[in-house]
């Protein structure tokens, strides 16, 4: 327990991390689905994204202020901890460990896979590859990716890092070209015009589109705090992990919203409904050069999982590091040779078989039903605006020494946006929340029971 995580990371790299993490597959299969929950209405979809982005965004920058006056081993714990107590910071910490961070890179691990084979497809027509979402090939593809993904960040937490940067700069080359070409291309033809004035053909609807559609656009915008699970790997972390949060929020925004406008003008919105976000690639860039756009954004989708990865690795760590939880002496302890928490990311790849084998059991397959059946890609994100109430609200009561706007302006502003985020989740998913909190609030329990075990 003597060792500590090394300070490796620079501010671009921080900077990557977010980028990185956030941006990935979400943009690219959300996309699809918000024009579906909007009834084909795409200046809907746009306002959906808009308020999603102006969520993320001021609950980003209530956080940043909070980076630059606590610091520990992993971010959004350490502010739970410091804000409200030590008792609630190991609620967070058990939860982002067990559930938020699992259930995420267990999704976005086929969605990478899907991506893929999307791409093998493409380039190999005469071939029969089951490119299946739902299929055995893309399952398992998806343990594929995630062993690698867990291999490269616990061999190599340095060269997992210079990948993350690598692949930030490769998914930003087909948001970029799709926003600026296809924006510009549907202004000439007119596709872009027609389908922000008539709506797609959908078959079904959903009774609160707008709730729905912002719901969606909370797993897309959704991974900026898992950045700050490096926060003691970070050089100089205090000025440079809000620095990295500002300016990855805003380059995130800014494309996810240029990018949704120019799909609308590679395809019509019936396109982007039946066939996905990747026809219009095709139709703007034709059939080799949409091909390689599609091998960009398997490979963005990787690097998500990469940083999806990073942040499973440390869960359990960050809660061993404060002395809590399970086995602390050894989810705590770090390698000396590649300074990584062996035993934290190994319970971390295990955590997301698990999600894994629900999420493709319960939103794939669909061979469980009934009870118990919810979206494992969305719910856990809405559960983490919840869990930033009590951080927000102590914030404002017990930081008397800050300006006016920091103390109460962002974060009041940053509440509104987190009760707006659970409620639009009741209303878009019904009984699953039900579901999903039952499952919650077993988890919560078994992490209680298991650290007042430990100190018993």
């Amino acid at each position: 327990m003597e060792q500590k995580l090394e300070r490796k990371y620079g501010l671009f790299t921080a900077i990557c991390m977010v980028v990185g993490i956030v941006i990935g597959s979400g943009v690219f299969f959300k996309a699809q689905d918000i024009l579906k929950m909007t009834g084909g209405d795409m200046p809907l979809g746009v306002v959906a994204w808009v308020i999603g982005g102006i969520i993320m965004m001021v609950c980003l920058l209530t956080f940043s202020f909070m980076g630059q006056k606590y610091e520990k081993v992993n971010g959004v714990v350490d502010y739970a901890e410091a804000t409200v107590g030590k008792r609630y910071g190991y609620v967070m910490g058990w939860f982002v460990a067990t559930i938020y961070f699992p259930a995420m890179t267990s999704v976005l691990c086929w969605v990478t896979s899907r991506y893929t084979l999307e791409f093998v497809a493409a380039v190999s027509p005469h071939h029969t590859i089951d490119a299946s979402p739902t299929g055995l090939t893309c399952l398992l593809l998806s343990l594929v990716i995630m062993a690698f993904a867990f291999l490269l960040n616990v061999l190599s937490p340095k060269l997992a890092g210079k990948f993350q940067t690598g692949t930030t700069i490769i998914k930003l080359i087909p948001l970029v070209l799709m926003a600026v070409v296809g924006i510009i291309y549907g202004l000439i033809n007119g596709t872009l015009t027609e389908n922000f004035q008539t709506n797609a053909t959908v078959s079904t609807t959903t009774s609160n589109p707008l709730f729905a559609a912002i719901c969606s656009t909370a797993f897309a915008y959704e991974g900026w705090m898992i950045a700050t699970s490096i926060n003691a790997e970070i050089k100089d972390s205090k000025r440079n992990l809000p620095r990295a949060l500002i300016i990855g929020g805003i380059i995130i925004a800014a494309i996810y919203i240029s990018y949704y406008i120019g799909v609308a003008g590679g395809a019509t919105n019936q396109q982007l409904i039946e066939e996905g976000a990747t026809t219009a690639f095709t139709n703007l860039f034709g059939g080799a050069l949409g091909n390689v756009l599609k091998l960009f954004i398997a490979i963005s989708c990787f690097g998500t999982v990469n940083g999806l990865m990073l942040a499973c690795c440390r869960g359990m760590y960050a809660i061993a590091a404060r002395g809590k939880g399970p086995k602390p002496d050894t989810l705590g302890r770090i390698h000396p040779k590649t300074n990584m928490p062996t035993a934290s990311a190994v319970v971390g790849l295990l955590l997301i078989l698990g999600w894994l084998a629900y999420f493709y059991l319960a939103n794939l397959a669909q061979v469980w039903t009934g009870p118990f059946v919810f979206d494992s890609s969305e719910l856990p994100i809405i559960t983490i605006y919840l869990l930033y109430l009590p951080i927000l609200i102590q914030w404002m009561r017990k930081e008397t020494d800050q300006p006016i706007a920091r103390r109460f302006i962002l974060p009041i502003l940053a509440f509104c946006g987190s009760v707006f985020m659970v409620i639009a989740s009741i209303f878009s998913h019904g009984i699953g929340c039900l579901w999903y909190l039952l499952v919650f609030a077993v988890i919560l329990a078994v992490g209680l029971l298991l650290n007042r075990r430990s100190h018993a």
